[in-house]
């Protein structure tokens, strides 16, 4: 991991002009592939579809229309921001455009730490189906073990370099593709137990009360798909043209990505033989269940291979886009270790020590899940309140600058729209936020209720005391604030808009 340490270049320079040391190695269709990788239909459902069945039975299904509507909305502002600011490292460099230098430094804490443990979620999910493939009885060890083979794996390609990047992106846009609609038709076409109407049977999950808190936690499966189109802005400077690329992208990953995720979920629901088995717990693994009873142990290893195929493309896709947001970090002397974590290597065009930290966290969370009794179910919810967290400060970020006179400059924009969108796509996010937060669990204690709130509890107050003991969101010459016009007598980005 050698690389020179060179001047720290303002992070707010055009994609493209001199101070971006990152090459334009990335096409349209690799950028998008990138995004739909990161938020993989088939990672998933594959990783949840079982929890959401016993939360909230075949219904749950309608979680993903509801969540890719509210996430859509989101991904439009984005590609509005993002179009005027095509900046390695996403939503901190926005944040920091559209507010100021504390919000942006927050915004970009709260997502680095979402998106590590992302990292962890993905690569935990896997474990069971590596197990598989190679034939091993799948235990809480050996699935932290294939946690930890994968993400090594994922970080060695990612050293590669962006080409290397690019062509994971798209081999596992492909493995995608087949484990989504091939083995979706195979199951349709041979294995169908039930009609569409399974859709709207709860199966007696909500008890004798209303069905919506049953829905409301089976929703997890939707919230935890639709995100990784911002993966899409985080490498906006390895893009040609990003003010017109990235946007569509970010729309393509939605629709795309969440009507593949969508016909997966829809195979398997139809394909499944006894639902109360799996409501009461008795069937534990209910896709495994499905694939080997539909393809035998020799086909359903072969789905296993495509499966991991995608499980490591979406962990190479979160460690790419975690690497450039610690990279922008450092750049702009944002963070701790900022010399060595700012350090490129450019034979490569990788930031070397950012990408380490972006596979050493996430393998230190995985040995940390063994003090978990429910260790999948606790890291993905805290990954989604993270990741939606800062999703909705960049949300919140963009209509205060609105609301002050930002007219968004870039090559799309949503014009009269842009207030109306801003506004929804706020209101969805605090909902999400609600929802996956909300303790549901009366019989356990209090913490082991309330340890998703309480993990970002943490993230957010170690956070601020970082900032205000170390300073170190002052540092840096990037731009701050400066969406905001200046008033008369004040320069723009220097005054408290600059330092907000």
């Amino acid at each position: 991991m050698t690389g020179t340490q060179p001047p720290a270049p303002a992070s707010g320079v055009p994609s493209g002009e001199p101070g971006s040391e990152f090459r334009k190695d990335m096409g349209p269709w690799a950028n998008f592939a990138l995004g739909f990788t990161y938020l993989s239909p088939v990672v998933g459902t594959y990783t949840l579809f079982g929890i959401a069945i016993a939360d909230g039975g075949p219904p749950m299904i309608w979680a993903f229309l509801v969540a890719g509507c509210g996430q859509f909305l989101v991904a439009l502002i984005f590609g509005e921001i993002v179009a005027q600011y095509p900046i390695a490292g996403g939503v901190y460099p926005w944040a920091r455009r559209l507010w100021g230098k504390r919000w942006a430094w927050m915004t970009g804490w709260v997502y680095m730490w979402a998106l590590l443990v992302t990292i962890t979620s993905v690569a935990y999910g896997a474990g069971p189906y590596i197990a598989i493939l190679f034939g091993f009885r799948a235990t809480v060890h050996t699935t932290v073990l294939c946690t930890a083979v994968l993400i090594v794996v994922a970080i060695l390609i990612n050293y590669l370099g962006t080409k290397a990047l690019s062509a994971a992106a798209l081999i596992g846009f492909a493995g995608e593709l087949i484990g989504a609609l091939v083995v979706g038709v195979y199951l349709l076409a041979t294995h169908r137990h039930h009609g569409l109407g399974v859709i709207f049977d709860t199966y007696g999950v909500e008890g004798d009360g209303s069905y919506l808190p049953a829905f409301l936690a089976a929703g997890i499966i939707g919230l935890y798909q639709y995100y990784g189109f911002e993966a899409c802005g985080d490498t906006a400077e390895e893009v040609a043209h990003p003010g017109r690329v990235i946007p569509r992208a970010m729309r393509r990953t939605i629709y795309i990505g969440g009507s593949a995720a969508t016909f997966t979920c829809m195979s398997l629901l139809l394909s499944v033989t006894d639902f109360n088995a799996i409501i009461s717990g008795e069937q534990a693994d209910p896709v495994v269940d499905v694939l080997f009873d539909a393809m035998g142990e020799t086909g359903a290893r072969m789905v296993m291979a495509v499966v991991l195929i995608s499980f490591l493309s979406c962990t190479i896709s979160l460690q790419a886009a975690a690497g450039r947001l610690i990279y922008s970090y450092a750049r702009d002397e944002m963070i701790v270790g900022h010399r060595l974590l700012r350090r490129f290597v450019h034979a490569r065009a990788v930031p070397s020590w950012a990408l380490f930290v972006s596979a050493a966290v996430p393998l230190l969370i995985a040995f940390a899940s063994l003090l978990s009794e429910d260790a999948l179910t606790n890291i993905v919810s805290f990954a989604i309140l993270g990741i939606y967290g800062s999703f909705q400060m960049v949300v919140l970020a963009a209509l205060r600058a609105r609301l002050k006179g930002w007219k968004p400059a870039g090559e799309f924009i949503l014009g009269r729209w842009g207030l109306t969108v801003n506004i929804a796509a706020l209101v969805y996010g605090i909902l999400a936020i609600i929802n996956i937060c909300w303790a549901r669990t009366p019989e356990k204690s209090w913490w082991e209720n309330w340890i998703v709130l309480l993990c970002g509890g943490v993230v957010v107050g170690t956070g601020l005391l970082y900032m205000f003991t170390t300073h170190h969101y002052g540092r840096g010459e990037a731009p701050a604030g400066d969406a905001v016009p200046a008033k008369a007598g004040s320069k723009s980005g220097g005054g408290p808009a600059g330092e907000g």
